[in-house]
């Protein structure tokens, strides 16, 4: 086995987050509502999918709630999608978001969140405490319509 040198054991792997906005921070839409983050996130969204797969992604808000950009994280079946929260706290801290919102759909266009919906919640609300990142929403969309877990009461 070969033994590695000090700087050899300084070079760490690193992800690279590219941010450079095109739109002046006044031209940013504001949210305030879950309809006003659906409206943007329909625009966002693959309608052409949408009832295919499962797509999670991540709104990204400044401290005005102005849209710092979306990030699609995660593609997966007709029904889960690996929602890394991890992934989802390293893609906000490294676009100095101050706060986010999550959302990902329901192929077959249920819109009452699972348990597994429900925990996932749970564990970013808590990792967003921690961080100082307050997760401010998660909308479960479908070809229909939406439904926030904020408005019904899951964000806790």
């Amino acid at each position: 086995m070969e033994v590695l040198d000090r700087e050899q054991l300084s070079i760490v792997a690193e992800l690279t987050l590219s941010y450079r906005p095109k739109i002046r921070p006044s031209q940013r839409p504001t949210v305030q509502t879950s309809s006003e983050v659906y409206d943007i996130l329909v625009g966002f969204w693959n309608m052409d999918e949408i009832e295919l797969r499962e797509t999670f992604c991540v709104m990204l808000l400044n401290t005005k709630n102005r849209v710092l950009g979306i990030v699609e994280l995660s593609n997966g079946g007709f029904s889960s999608t690996v929602a890394d929260i991890r992934m989802v706290f390293s893609v906000a801290l490294k676009a100095c978001a101050r706060s986010i919102v999550v959302a990902h759909n329901h192929p077959s266009g249920y819109l009452k969140p699972s348990s597994a919906d429900l925990e996932l919640t749970s564990k970013l609300v808590a990792a967003g405490k921690i961080l100082e990142l307050p997760v401010h929403d998660h909308l479960i969309i479908t070809s229909e319509g939406y439904l926030s877990l904020a408005d019904e009461g899951y964000m806790r």
